[in-house]
């Protein structure tokens, strides 16, 4: 017999998911200074270490197969980090690998990339930035998974890449978002902030650059927080040309949030609608030359007018969430610019100090050697005798020391030299360096001691990098005050949400973009949630409520602005509910399609067809909208028909497809007798067959009804749900 130990659920997350997430944030999702993931890390160091910074292209598949000794996670997973990474995906600023073959493109995802064995990689020539003096000990190394390599904590990249190229990675509790700026401008920024750590960022950093280009909607008051703060949003749109020989509008740059196939569908929902009537055509006619998204349009059509209606409704402008998450010796900071700035160049300082060491070590180690070969000057034919007079290699050394007074490497290198050099021009030769290494090494002494001196460095190698690699802006830069007002028709803020419902009669609408590490939603004590659905803003909502009434809104009326830290909008208030009566059940809608089946005690269901709810007026409050002479227990919305199960209170258990039961246009029909109840065994609850916890629902499964069901099998587990639509 299984022995069974309880412990509190606190103790288990504390043992086991704790662990879990910290290794989650730590090693995998969220960047660290110098501006890399550990799998882009990872994937680059290998590159590097097979001589691809200098050395031809090789097959992908030979990359991503290498780079499996340090990363365990699968060829897959390596590969579409190295895609990311490319010139050819085009995700970033500045690409780190140069690419031959198809990686796909970043706004397009149609456009798939090849598989590995197709395509070839190398290092792209900033990545000589990236690595530079690897191998002059400025970085810590640890072992691989195994312990049969060494990899670097960190690289030593000599500008802050951290902000010149995006990453996003979400953890758990936790996430980040970096936009991408222009080189140039941190560059700038960087070499001001070495000058004087009080000057003002914002004069040398305008705004994000994107490698998609597009428009930036500046706005300094938001600007100025995601810079102060790092978090924060702002406006992306795209560009457009306006081709009047063939009446049509050229899309040719996107916000780097979106997708070619995204905006064309958006779009097409929109003309399908009625909402776009001036469109008469739309298509991809994306090339090797670049992006293009044609829009063809009505000749009396002003293409302005109708591009200020897509950016409202489409994605064609779109919103960049900033979140700058990044990790700082193990441990995660929110930061801002300035302040990610600060901490970059205290690494680079460090890096340049441990070059600084490194070198001053070698060089010390060579002027030790050539002081011992100047003593062999003294006396070649002693030294040449006391090696020939050795009975033993042992004793060569030995000898060589006591001979000449030096230690026992000096010895070793003298004796270690051939025969033929043993002569006087030769030891000269050598030791005509030692002036100049102990100047060299005063030298870099002072800089090693000298922060000043050490920054200036790390400013001369911003400008090199800044001159050779910096490039125009791609984003442009339009105030917001610049921006035409749309009109009141298209003032909906479409965004994808989240809806709650609780059973108290508490409703929380909230974007998934703050849903993001919120997972945790507010209740009152003793309250729970008994219905969440995803859903845009544009869609419609409806409230059933225990009166058997329903009351319709428009999502984008309903407030704004809900937390998962707030207990949300009380109904009753909300929807001017009666005195007494209670929302029971909810569903959302943007084209009425489908049918909603009601369950109720008796063990009737209901299909009434959603189209039966939808009205012409803006009537906010139905009657009759379902049966009302046996309490309803739940409510599913479908789009097509789908197997169900009822359970009732006795534990009886029946699964039923919906297409048995006739689709009716009336709201409160009474349905069919689906469950044959006895006594006081009433139906409890109706759920979606897949959503039941049960494993195999055919023995419960009935193409004949009524039914009576069938006890749960000893093998199947009853299904727990979370107090969907009220009852326990």
């Amino acid at each position: 017999m299984t022995n069974i130990t309880q412990e509190f659920i606190s103790d288990t997350l504390e043992k086991n998911y704790m662990p879990y997430a910290m290794s989650v944030i730590i090693s995998r999702a969220i960047p660290e200074i110098d501006g890399f993931k550990p799998s882009h890390r990872k994937l680059l160091y290998t590159m590097y270490k097979m001589g691809l910074l200098t050395g031809n292209r090789t097959k992908s598949a030979n990359i991503v197969g290498t780079t499996m000794k340090l990363n365990p996670h699968g060829d897959g997973a390596i590969y579409e980090t190295m895609v990311r990474l490319t010139r050819g995906n085009e995700a970033l600023l500045h690409p780190l690998i140069d690419s031959k073959g198809n990686f796909g493109k970043h706004y397009s995802r149609n456009m798939s990339y090849a598989a590995s064995r197709y395509t070839e990689a190398k290092l792209d020539s900033i990545s000589q930035e990236i690595f530079k003096d690897i191998n002059k000990n400025v970085v810590d190394f640890t072992d691989n998974y195994d312990g049969t390599m060494k990899e670097p904590v960190l690289l030593p990249t000599t500008f802050p890449n951290i902000l010149v190229n995006p990453n996003q990675g979400i953890a758990v509790g936790m996430a980040s978002n970096f936009c991408s700026f222009n080189l140039r401008e941190v560059c700038a920024a960087t070499i001001a902030f070495l000058k004087n750590e009080s000057c003002d960022i914002t004069e040398y950093i305008t705004a994000p650059d994107f490698s998609t280009g597009g428009e930036i909607i500046y706005d300094k008051q938001q600007m100025d927080t995601i810079f102060e703060t790092g978090r924060g949003s702002f406006k992306i749109r795209a560009k457009y040309r306006f081709d009047k020989k063939n009446s049509c509008i050229e899309i040719y740059e996107i916000p780097y949030t979106t997708c070619i196939e995204a905006i064309i569908d958006k779009i097409v929902e929109c003309v399908k609608g009625g909402k776009l009537k001036e469109i008469s055509d739309i298509r991809d006619e994306s090339d090797k030359s670049g992006l293009k998204i044609t829009i063809d349009i009505k000749k009396s059509c002003d293409p302005d007018a109708l591009m200020q209606k897509l950016y409202k409704m489409t994605p064609l402008q779109d919103s960049f969430g900033c979140n700058f998450n990044v990790l700082l010796n193990g441990m995660p900071y929110v930061l801002g610019v300035k302040d990610i700035l600060k901490n970059w160049c205290n690494f680079r300082i460090e890096c340049v100090s441990r070059s600084l060491k490194f070198d001053i070590k070698e060089k010390s180690d060579k002027l030790h050697l050539l002081e011992g070969l100047k003593k062999i000057l003294l006396d070649i034919d002693k030294a040449i005798a006391i090696i020939r007079g050795a009975e033993e290699d042992a004793l060569v050394v030995p000898r060589l020391m006591e001979g000449f007074g030096i230690d026992e490497i000096q010895a070793e290198y003298v004796a270690n030299i051939k025969l033929r050099n043993l002569n006087k021009e030769y030891i000269l030769k050598g030791i005509g360096d030692v002036d100049k290494l102990k100047n060299e090494i005063a030298e870099m002494q002072d800089i090693l001691e000298n922060e000043k001196k050490i920054k200036k460095i790390i400013i001369k190698e911003l400008e090199e990098i800044s001159k050779k690699y910096g490039a125009d802006r791609k984003s442009d830069i339009v105030s917001g005050e610049e921006i035409e007002e749309v009109t009141e028709a298209i003032e909906v803020d479409d965004y994808n949400l989240k809806v709650f419902l609780t059973r108290d009669g508490y409703f929380k609408k909230i974007s998934l973009v703050s849903l993001r590490g919120s997972d945790v939603q507010k209740l009152k004590p003793e309250d729970e949630i008994i219905a969440e659905i995803e859903a845009t803003n544009s869609a419609d909502i409806l409230f059933f409520t225990d009166k058997c009434d329903v009351y319709k809104s428009h999502l984008y009326d309903l407030p704004d602005g809900c937390k998962a830290s707030m207990m949300g909008e009380y109904l009753p208030n909300l929807l001017s509910l009666e005195e007494g009566e209670q929302v029971k059940f909810m569903a959302v809608t943007s084209d009425y399609s489908g049918f909603l089946l009601f369950a109720f005690e008796n063990g009737k269901v209901a299909k009434v067809d959603m189209k039966s709810y939808e009205t012409k007026t803006n009537r906010k409050k139905l009657t009759g909208a379902y049966y009302a002479k046996s309490p309803a227990v739940g409510m599913l919305y479908l789009t097509e028909d789908a197997d169900f199960i009822l359970e009732s209170q006795g534990g009886r258990y029946l699964a039923v497809n919906s297409s048995n039961i006739t689709l009716k246009s009336k709201r409160d029909t009474q349905g069919v007798q689906v469950y044959l109840s006895k006594r006081d065994k009433l139906v409890k609850r109706i759920m979606l067959a897949q959503e039941s916890g049960l494993e195999n629902i055919k023995p419960y499964y009935s193409e004949k009804i009524p039914s009576s069901g069938r006890a749960l099998k000893e093998d199947d587990k009853p299904f727990v749900q979370l107090g969907l639509f009220g009852d326990d």
